[in-house]
């Protein structure tokens, strides 16, 4: 009897050593909370015209799954896919449709793009990378930084000092359609207090400034059949504010689907509202989870 008891301990120790041990590095889960599949979620975003992936920026497991979901959107897609990425600027557009088409190193590559991230090796390379392997479109959706910088400074009033040229860099609508008052750019003032500056105005208008001009190259770059997969911060994203409510403002019509990225405690203390209203699909990942800088 003894030796029952001992091993019958022994069986539950090891069944708990076991669960402890199940650690995933994510979860996934859809728009009503639950957990779904990979499979699943991809078939659905399949038939999609545009998908947006909302990451952290230093977050390796956002970076991973962009990289499967972009080869598994391949799989189904094939030369339908494109992908467009808040992390190249438009003015590096040329530059990189010479690099996919192979007229020169890397080495001569790299010097030419202007502010590239400084994760770029380890977080971006890899899907742009993949594009050039696979004669794919990736298209620099963001504003040049030093745009956003005028427009941070001097408002809306910053476009009538920029040239013709530098004008077809940023997109067009954002002077008819900004509006201080939507979730995104409203929050931006809440989440100050009572320290709201006196340019908060300035610094929502360049908010809206990357938004739009993100919107606006991933329409100008759509075809019919077309699937967009977007990278980008998924601040610019989460509750189809930033990226998604510029396209559904500037050319209504497009069939969307968001992903997003949030740490577990996040998802913990979010609401039942919260949860169904943020994307499509929202990957946790965990709070300890190693950064790439």
């Amino acid at each position: 009897m003894k030796h029952f008891f001992t091993s019958l301990l022994l069986m539950i120790f090891l069944v708990n050593i076991s669960k402890a041990q199940n650690k995933p590095a994510y979860q996934l889960f859809n728009d009503s909370g639950e957990i779904t599949g990979y499979t699943d979620m991809v078939r659905d975003l399949a038939q999609s015209d545009m998908v947006f992936f909302g990451e952290y920026h230093n977050d390796p497991i956002s970076h991973w799954l962009q990289l499967e979901v972009g080869k598994s959107l391949h799989e189904l897609k094939g030369e339908k896919l494109l992908f467009g990425a808040e992390m190249f600027e438009s003015g590096n557009q040329l530059v990189i449709d010479e690099y996919l088409q192979g007229l020169y190193s890397e080495e001569k590559f790299l010097p030419e793009v202007t502010q590239l991230w400084k994760n770029y090796k380890t977080d971006y390379k890899p899907l742009l990378d993949f594009a050039k392997e696979n004669d794919l479109r990736f298209i620099a959706t963001n504003i040049p930084r030093r745009y956003a910088a005028m427009i941070n400074a001097m408002g809306m009033d910053a476009l009538e000092k920029l040239s013709p040229q530098a004008m077809e860099l940023i997109g067009p609508d954002l002077k008819k359609f900004f509006d201080p008052t939507v979730k995104a750019y409203a929050e931006m003032a809440d989440n100050m207090g009572g320290h709201v500056p006196d340019n908060m105005l300035n610094i929502q208008t360049a908010q809206a400034s990357k938004d739009a001009t993100m919107a606006h190259f991933s329409i100008k770059n759509h075809n019919p059949g077309d699937l967009l997969f977007h990278i980008q911060g998924s601040y610019h994203s989460n509750y189809d504010q930033g990226i998604i409510w510029w396209v559904n403002k500037i050319r209504p019509g497009f069939l969307i689907k968001s992903i997003t990225t949030v740490t577990q405690s996040e998802w913990d203390e979010m609401t039942t509202e919260q949860k169904s209203t943020i994307a499509d699909y929202i990957v946790v990942v965990p709070d300890n989870m190693t950064r790439t800088y």
